[in-house]
C-alpha cells in the first residue's frame, strides 16, 4: 500500500482496517474503525481533507478525491463505494451504497439510507433524499427504497466487505 504524507497531513487508519497493496491513501484521510481500501483504490487528501466513519469500503479502481479550497469530501458509516466509482468533494452520509461506475461530483449530498445506481452521474449539487435511489446520467429519482432493498443490498454489501477483508489480514 502507498501511505504517503503531502503538506505536513498524514494518513489517519483506524481500527481493523484493511488497505490492500496496491492501494493508495495519500494527505489529510481518516477513516474510522473497520474500514477496506480495495486494490488500485486511491484515496487523494492532498488538496482538502477526506473523512470516513467507520464500516466503509472503497472497491478496486474506485478515486476519492476533493476540490482545493473548496470542496471536503465527507463519507458516513456503513457506506460502501463500488468499483471504478469517482466520489469527488462531496458528502455521502451513513448507509449508502454508491454503485460501480458511479459519479458524485462536487457538492453533492447522498442522504442516509439511498442508492446511487451503478453508472449514475450526479452533477454538481445534486441532494439525493434519504431512502432514494438515483440513477442515469444526469441522475434522477427512480423510486424509494424498500425496507427489503435497504437491508437486502446496503447493510450485506457492507457487512459482506468486512468479512472480504478479514481474509486478507
Amino acid at each position: 500500500m502507498i501511505l504517503k504524507s503531502v503538506r505536513g497531513k498524514t494518513p489517519k487508519i483506524g481500527k481493523d482496517c484493511f488497505i490492500a497493496e496496491n492501494a493508495t491513501v495519500v494527505g489529510e484521510v481518516t477513516m474510522g474503525k473497520q474500514c477496506s481500501i480495495w486494490f488500485n483504490a486511491v484515496l487523494r487528501g492532498d488538496v482538502h481533507y477526506i473523512k470516513m466513519g467507520d464500516k466503509v469500503n472503497v472497491q478496486d479502481g474506485a478515486v476519492v478525491h476533493c476540490t482545493y479550497q473548496k470542496s471536503p469530501t465527507t463519507i458516513g458509516n456503513n457506506v460502501s463505494i463500488g468499483h471504478n466509482a469517482i466520489v469527488h468533494g462531496c458528502t455521502v452520509e451513513d448507509n449508502v451504497l454508491v454503485g460501480m461506475g458511479s459519479i458524485i461530483m462536487d457538492d453533492c449530498v447522498v442522504e442516509s439510507n439511498s442508492i446511487v445506481a451503478a453508472g449514475a452521474v450526479l452533477t454538481k449539487g445534486t441532494r439525493v433524499p434519504s431512502g432514494t435511489i438515483f440513477a442515469g446520467m444526469p441522475a434522477k429519482k427512480i423510486k424509494d427504497i424498500s425496507p427489503e432493498l435497504s437491508s437486502g443490498e446496503i447493510d450485506r454489501i457492507a457487512n459482506n466487505y468486512v468479512t472480504y477483508s478479514s481474509w486478507f489480514k
